[in-house]
């Protein structure tokens, strides 16, 4: 069991995150087999393609060779700074590195594992090692995660304001109740139940940075290593309905007495959301999916509420009932299966 020791000025400094960098490199164990978690079938058949022409056409052999080394080099997977983290900003963080930090992480890692392939190994050893790193990530950035990347990082802020909502009425360990079956809030401390890496860790007034995902599920990422800030990578609420195997969704009956479109927001509402998050992970017009809200709100389903600055739809009991008559969740329609960054600590 890992314990971080949290005082009063810890709890003043935590905060959550987004990790766009940590989710491709996620995604990339997945493709090249590293991980044991598979993909939905339809996104499979989208990206498994894609994934092997970029192993042909960039450097994308040289990034996967260091990810599996077991402890990946620390200068890619750069720590967020904050929710309005994007693509752009993590990569400009790895190009930052310093060239001869990369050399020395990248070195460490071909020692864990000398790399066979002749390519690989002359991409990684040479004087641009770096510069050519970072245009293999960016082209699968780009060809395998960013036209899905809305959908799934409006999961996540989804999760976020419910947790904020939750701190500001019950504090940290409201916010915390129910993040991952493996965490526990104590008075003084939070404890993080795992297989290895017992101990004791203290948070020196920094506090914990939170990072929702959608492939760390189900599992947890836990990093107190330098020059990571101490994090927890956790499962975004509801990511779960992505693992379904189905391609398709299908409301039954419940779309033939709402319509298709209202059926699908009233079953992707079993937490709280607002009008651009629905529409982001839908893939519907913010409009659309404004008049259809008013629409089901008018008719007793839903209601809605203020969090800060967003306002929150939420299904009413009739809302819940009528949704439960649904055969299939009409949530997101597609969506990758979970994994944990290498080298850290993952529960």
């Amino acid at each position: 069991m890992l314990r971080f020791r949290v005082g009063a000025e810890d709890l003043s400094h935590s905060r959550f995150a987004l990790s766009p960098v940590f989710e491709l490199l996620s995604l990339l164990r997945i493709l090249s087999g590293l991980s044991r978690r598979q993909l939905p079938p339809d996104w499979s058949a989208r990206l498994v393609p894609a994934y092997r022409r970029l192993r042909q056409e960039s450097e994308l052999d040289a990034v996967v060779a260091l990810e599996s080394r077991g402890h990946g080099p620390d200068f890619i997977a750069q720590p967020p700074l904050g929710l309005a983290q994007t693509w752009e900003d993590d990569l400009a963080a790895v190009r930052a590195s310093d060239p001869a930090r990369a050399r020395r992480e990248i070195a460490r890692c071909l020692a864990l594992r000398p790399a066979a392939d002749r390519r690989v190994r002359a991409t990684l050893t040479g004087h641009d090692a770096l510069e050519r790193i970072c245009d293999a990530l960016d082209v699968a950035w780009h060809e395998l995660l960013a036209r899905d990347w809305p959908q799934l990082r409006a999961i996540c802020e989804r999760d976020v304001v419910y947790r904020a909502g939750q701190l500001g009425r019950l504090g940290w360990a409201g916010a915390l109740d129910g993040l991952h079956p493996r965490l526990r809030w104590r008075a003084d401390h939070i404890e993080v139940l795992r297989a290895a890496d017992h101990g004791e860790i203290s948070l020196g007034g920094k506090g914990l940075l939170f990072i929702p995902s959608v492939f760390v599920f189900p599992g947890l990422a836990v990093h107190f290593e330098d020059p990571w800030p101490k994090a927890v990578t956790y499962p975004a609420r509801g990511v779960g309905v992505l693992w379904q195997r189905s391609s398709a969704t299908d409301p039954g009956a419940l779309a033939d007495l709402l319509g298709r479109t209202r059926a699908r927001l009233l079953g992707a509402l079993r937490e709280p959301a607002s009008t651009s998050q629905l529409a982001a992970s839908l893939g519907l017009a913010v409009g659309a999916v404004g008049d259809h809200l008013a629409v089901l709100r008018r008719a007793g389903l839903l209601h809605r509420a203020r969090s800060g600055r967003s306002v929150l739809y939420q299904r009413t009991p009739l809302g819940d009932a009528l949704a439960s008559t649904a055969t299939v969740s009409p949530a997101v329609r597609r969506g990758p299966a979970a994994d944990r960054r290498p080298g850290r600590a993952p529960a």
